[in-house]
Parts: structure tokens; sequence; C-alpha cells
């Protein structure tokens, strides 16, 4: 590993950092000032930079932007005892990793390092990725069945009829089975029936004649013409009016249909691909949609899995969510710790893989720092995972790390369940609800069970030793037997408040 830079005109400071990281087994190489680091940039580079902002000659952001224009993905650590904010901003402009402000804590800089070392250590996986995305992204066994359906459609033209709940990304499914098919050079048109009012759905799919009605100026074509040769994907069919659903079926069975206002039958050469998240099966039993017409949409079903049943695909998709937002708006793309990574992984998300798009953009535009920890998410989030799992149990006692979630349900996390149900006087209880909590999760079919149940055996000892030593973290690592350091660092992975400085 290369060693970590420090950049600063005041001695004791670089003093005090080399010192520390060596007791952490870091390496470290010292400059007095920015222009001495930028000449060792001609050959060779660090593992992460920490550089002061004002220095004699080369400011510390001059060096930032140098940096970041020749190593992209080298986190740089801006540290200055001028903690205004035009310099906050211009660091964070400039693609700092983080802004720490002198005075600081030496433990809390060495923490940040660490993530900044972690951070630099995931960059080469990262740059050595695919240079193209696929465009459905997706590994869990679910989808898997998905992608072998679209293989086995590749040189058809059959009608295909998506299922799912909003959100779990069908057009993108439709999208895919155009793109592999017979008629990928030809257009694929997409209409989403329930954003477009009824007066004026049938214009759209079908198109009008000139005069047909009040504001038809021209003749226009509408949307099966527009697909003429390709594929038409007619998203929220369930939503269709009734009346609509018949012209539609005429369409399907003889292939021809007529403009609005039109007498010449137009003949339709299209693959017709819908999509709902309603039970059309319920709907025909209600009388709100034609038998006939579900008989001949559903030649082909596909089921798309929601994002719940394939919590796997969650980190993948960040990832790749993060990126997409960051390109969008010029900015280095942010990650997630391995904490927030398991947090998200536990969430609903009713919303599925466009709600979790939703989440990544506001992370881009509105976390802290580059990596984002659980503390980072926006509220709404930690806050409902945090009432849901504790139920009525005290903060203290309860980790706020995410209880386990298996593929039908909620389960009670370890700390909590042995508070209401070990027996007093009882050592070897909470051994017991730990094995029955663990079978659970196991046959659920929960992933990384080992770590979802250390990181909440974890925040509920270093919670029950801050609350026995009043918030002083360093008497609670004491008492715990772990080092100062390590538990900085776990107060800040799971979450924990309330914690200071003996």
């Amino acid at each position: 590993m290369k060693p970590i830079w420090i950049v600063d005109d005041d001695e004791s400071i670089r003093w005090v950092l080399e010192k520390a990281l060596a007791r952490e087994n870091l390496a470290t190489k010292s400059f007095a000032n920015a222009r001495d680091a930028i000449a060792a940039l001609e050959y060779e580079t660090p593992q992460v930079l920490v550089s002061d902002i004002r220095m004699p000659g080369d400011s510390g952001l001059d060096l930032l932007q140098l940096v970041k224009s020749r190593f992209p993905g080298l986190p740089v650590i801006i540290i200055t005892a001028f903690s205004d904010l035009d310099s906050a901003v211009a660091a964070f402009q400039g693609g700092a990793f983080e802004y720490l402000a002198k005075p600081f804590d030496i433990d809390k800089a060495v923490e940040l390092i660490r993530r900044a070392l972690d951070e630099s250590l995931r960059e080469t996986s990262v740059e050595s990725g695919p240079a193209e995305t696929p465009e459905i992204l997706g590994q869990a066994p679910a989808m898997q069945e998905v992608f072998r359906a679209i293989g086995r459609l590749s040189q058809s033209n059959v009608t295909v009829l998506i299922t799912g709940e909003s959100g779990s990304g069908k057009e993108l499914v439709a999208r895919a089975l155009h793109k592999h098919s017979p008629r990928a050079s030809q257009p694929f048109i997409a209409l989403n029936t329930a954003a477009i009012p009824k007066d004026l759905l049938e214009s759209e799919l079908f198109g009008h004649e000139r005069g047909a009605f009040t504001g038809a100026q021209t003749t226009r074509r509408g949307r099966f013409e527009q697909a003429e040769n390709g594929t038409l994907f007619l998203d929220e069919i369930g939503d269709m009016p009734f009346d609509l659903q018949t012209r539609l079926l005429r369409v399907l069975s003889d292939g021809h249909f007529y403009r609005v206002g039109g007498h010449q039958p137009l003949k339709a050469n299209v693959r017709v691909i819908t999509a709902t998240h309603q039970n059309l099966e319920q709907r025909v039993r209600e009388g709100l949609f034609r038998e006939d017409l579900y008989h001949r949409l559903n030649v082909i079903r596909l089921r798309l899995p929601s994002l719940r049943e394939r919590r796997e695909d969650i980190p993948i998709l960040v990832r790749h969510f993060l990126v997409q937002s960051a390109k969008q708006l010029g900015v280095e793309a942010k990650r997630m710790s391995d904490a927030a990574l398991q947090f998200l992984c536990s969430l609903e998300l009713p919303g599925n893989v466009r709600q979790l798009e939703n989440l990544c953009n506001w992370i881009t535009v509105m976390a802290p720092g580059q990596t984002v920890e659980v503390k980072d998410l926006p509220l709404e989030l930690t806050q409902e995972k945090g009432s849901a799992s504790s139920g009525s149990s005290s903060p203290a006692s309860v980790p706020e790390t995410y209880s386990a979630q298996q593929h039908h349900g909620t389960v009670t996390s370890v700390s909590s369940a042995a508070e209401a149900s070990s027996p007093a006087g009882s050592p070897d209880a909470w051994l017991a609800l730990l094995e029955t909590q663990a079978a659970q999760m196991l046959s659920g079919g929960q992933q990384e069970v080992m770590a979802v149940l250390g990181r909440q055996f974890e925040s509920a000892l270093i919670r029950t030793a801050l609350k026995h030593t009043h918030g002083r973290k360093n008497d609670a690592a004491v008492r715990l037997g772990i080092g100062r350091n390590t538990i900085t660092r776990k107060i800040a992975e799971l979450g924990i408040d309330g914690a200071k400085d003996d």
C-alpha cells in the first residue's frame, strides 16, 4: 500500500499526524509546502493526500486542483485553521474528500484518514469495472429468470405482458425485449395509458384526421403508426378505459385500425408489449377489464420481482445510480459505507428501483463527504426504520441499526427480543434467543447473517457501556476492553449518538 502524504507548513501538525498514523501501522510521507508535493507527484503518488489550505507559495486548493485533474480517484483531505464558508465551499467544489478545521481531534482525524484510505483502495476495483453498463442490472436468482425469459424471447414477435410493482423497472424490460428482438432496428414507442386523459388517449393511440374534433388542425399519426415495424409498449394497461379496450382488441385481432375521424383502415405491423402493476384477473372479475383482451395480452407473462425479493442487487444498483447521478451533475461519485449499504438492504422501499434511484440522486446532492454513512441518509428513512425496529423499548437498550428482514416479514432485533422475553437470572437466555434469531433469518433467506447480528451485538454493547459511563467513550472503551480508536470508529460506523470525549 502507498504511503499517506501530509502537506503542511506547520511542523507540529505534521509530527502529530505522523505519530498518530504510525500507531495505526500506516506509512506516511511529509512535505512542508505544496511545491515539493507537486514535484514528487511526477514520479510517485500517495494512497491518501492530507493538505493544509494556506501555505507559502502554492495553496492547498492549488494542489487539490492539480491532483484532481491528474488523479481523480485520489482522496484529498483539506485541513485549515481558517474554517470559513468560502474555504469549505471551495474545497468541496474542488473535489475534496472531506474538510477538517483546526484545531481537530486527532482520533477523528485518523478515523477520517482511514475512511479515505478505504475509498482509495476501493477505487481500483471501481475503475477496472466494465465500461458499458448492461441495460438491466441484477444478479439475484429472481432477476436471472427474467434474463432467461428475455433470451428465450429474443427471436420472437409474440405479445408479452409484464407484471410487477410500480417502480420495479417494467419499461426497462420492455426495452430489453425490443433491443434483443428482430425489430431492434425499428422504433420503440412507449405510452403510459394512465398518464393520458381518457378523451385524448384514443387520439394518442390511433391518431386523428384533420377536422376530426375541435382543435384538430392537421392530420396526426398515433402511436401505432409511429411504432410501425417496431414495438409499442403500453404501460399501466390495467387503467385503460373500457371502450378503448375494445378498439385495442380489434387491432390485436386483425391488425387494422382507424384514425379518429377516419374511414380508411390502416394496417398495423407492430409488436405490442404491455405492463401493469394491477391484478388483471381481479379487474376482469370486477368487470373493469375485458376478458378477451386479457387473454390476447397474456400470451407470454413475465413477472418482474420487487426490490424486496432481490435485496442482494441493492449494492450494485446503488453504485450504478450514484455514478450515473454524479455524471449528470459533473461531480465525483459518492460511495456508501458497508453499514449504510446494509441499512439500505434492510429497507422495504415500496417504490422499488425508482425509489432507490431517487434516493441516490438525493445522496449525491445532499450527503456530506464522499463516503456516505447511515447518519447521512434522509431522516425519514432512518427515523422510520428506527421506530419500526425499536418498538416500545428504551433507546439506550435497542440498537439504532436496522432489524434483520425476512422474506415475508420483520424479525425483531436481538436486543429488544432479549429484553422482552429473557427470564431474570438466566444468563444463557440471550444465547438461546440469538440462536432462534439466527435460525429465523437463515430459514427466511436473509443474507450476511453474521454481519447483521454482529453489528447489532456491537451496537448493543457499546450503547450499554456508554450508558454506564454517562457517554464517556474512552471510559467505555476501557470497560469493554477495546482501544480508544476502535470505539471511535465503531461509534461512527454504527451511527451511535451521545458519546463524548472524557
